[in-house]
């Protein structure tokens, strides 16, 4: 299966979660990509769209190459790889230095798309949080991590594909956990769609602008 863009992607994924429209969930996008995603999904559950903001920390020699994360929050909540910051020897202070330029870009993006505009509580709701897909999952991790401290009624994770390893990763992380694709082999999340090219801020106003309206 292979996906003609991240709209199609959003359309298969509501079709399976169409038992939780009844539920009034609150859907959770990872930006950006996530958020063509998941747009399809409010739509199609009458549901409210929000935004979780989270940054990936690189390794400085391979920015790729995630030794944590980072989510914006009251506190953020930080999540390190402890395996791959051993590896790449990265000291303390290193990663600190990092964490907080992350931070800062990540400060930078929210203003973008929300300006002054609150987040949704989630206590007590059923929150479904979608990104476009899933590689190593340290991010989508970090995310689940941080939303859990908001007690949410139901934690819901969405997506269109994963390796299959990673998947068994973040199960203990979520009640429910749906998935279209699961490969044993895994390339890369652009891989499975036709159309994966990158999601501009402009597009993410545009779609957060149109979900509000």
């Amino acid at each position: 299966m292979s996906f003609a863009n991240r709209k199609d992607a959003g359309i298969r994924l509501a079709a399976a979660l169409a038992g939780y429209r009844g539920k009034y969930p609150v859907v959770i996008a990872l930006p950006r990509g996530g958020v063509v995603v998941a747009a399809e999904i409010a739509k199609a559950l009458d549901a409210p769209l929000d935004l979780l903001f989270v940054q990936k920390i690189g390794v400085p020699f391979h920015s790729e190459l995630a030794m944590g994360a980072i989510v914006d929050g009251r506190e953020p909540t930080i999540v390190r790889n402890e395996n791959v910051i051993r590896q790449a020897r990265i000291r303390d202070g290193e990663f600190s230095a990092i964490c907080k330029s992350q931070q800062a870009e990540m400060e930078r993006r929210k203003r973008l798309y929300l300006g002054n505009r609150s987040g949704i509580p989630l206590t007590g709701r059923v929150v479904i949080v979608v990104d476009d897909g899933i590689a190593t999952g340290s991010t989508v991790k970090a995310a689940l991590k941080a939303i859990r401290k908001q007690q949410p009624q139901e934690l819901v994770l969405a997506v269109p594909v994963a390796p299959a390893v990673s998947l068994e990763e973040l199960e203990g992380d979520v009640d429910v956990l749906i998935c279209l694709q699961a490969p044993i082999v895994f390339r890369a999340v652009g891989y499975f769609y036709d159309d994966f090219r990158q999601v501009s801020d402009a597009e993410v106003i545009a779609v957060l602008e149109a979900n509000q309206g």
